[in-house]
């Protein structure tokens, strides 16, 4: 156990720091040097941390306990970094004391900063017919990619918040953009299948994972990084599959 109370309460808010940043999508190099810097500046010199995409180990000191926190579930919330950082940066600037800092993480961690899901879909739709005309589609596909990108990320969201499996969600998501794809264009309302299946499956496209990756990796974090790197191919492969799936049956 810690010395006394001070030191749990400060020990318990970098590891809620770490946590935050680590559950909402930010770099491993990140969530360590946040950590770090908030311990030196509450006079533990000798504080170490290591940090995964499933868990992360601390230690104050070498005289002190390790301390543990499992991360269960990641997703990319940039806003909750934002705030978790700027945190950081008024206890290292003395601004904050321990305790006002610990209560703005545990306010951070209660808050939702998402949007509301109707606009989470109508920007997964609009993104999806932007991408269509990005990968040089034709102007007349836009409202079918706009239904079909809706429509895929409807499902992904449904499927994620029933099984809790973000795989099979991407995979179901895509299938559904697939379908809707194929038979807009088998009665005549869209041209360019292709074109539209790669527009309308972007918002499903695990863009800050893999670049995360790159950066752990380039960081020098090789378990983090080729961790996210996997996840972020099984994810791909997820989407990929689902729509291979429909172009092969149909």
């Amino acid at each position: 156990m810690p010395h006394n109370k001070e030191e749990e309460l400060a020990i318990n808010c970098f590891l809620l720091a770490g946590r935050l940043l680590v559950q909402c999508g930010a770099e491993t190099y990140r969530a360590e040097d946040t950590m770090l810097r908030m311990a030196q500046s509450q006079g533990y010199p000798d504080a170490q941390s290591f940090v995964t995409p499933t868990g992360i180990i601390f230690s104050a000191g070498h005289e002190r306990p390790t301390r543990i926190a499992q991360i269960p579930s990641r997703t990319t919330d940039l806003e909750k970094i934002a705030q978790v950082n700027n945190v950081s940066r008024n206890l290292t600037a003395r601004n904050y004391s321990i305790e006002k800092a610990y209560e703005e993480l545990q306010r951070i961690e209660k808050t939702n900063f998402f949007f509301p899901t109707w606009v989470q879909i109508l920007a997964a739709a609009i993104a999806s017919a932007c991408f269509l005309i990005l990968f040089r589609g034709i102007w007349s596909d836009m409202p079918i990619a706009f239904i079909a990108g809706g429509t895929g990320f409807i499902v992904f969201m449904a499927i994620h918040s029933l099984t809790k499996v973000k795989f099979f969600a991407e995979f179901t998501g895509a299938l559904f953009v697939g379908v809707i794809a194929f038979y807009a264009v088998e009665f005549g309302y869209g041209s360019q299948l292709d074109k539209i299946i790669i527009g309308s499956v972007m918002p499903l496209v695990p863009g800050v994972p893999i670049a995360n990756a790159v950066r752990d990796l380039m960081a020098g974090h090789f378990v983090s990084g080729v961790a996210k790197g996997v996840e972020a191919f099984l994810t791909a492969t997820a989407i990929g599959a689902g729509v291979a799936l429909v172009l092969l049956t149909f």
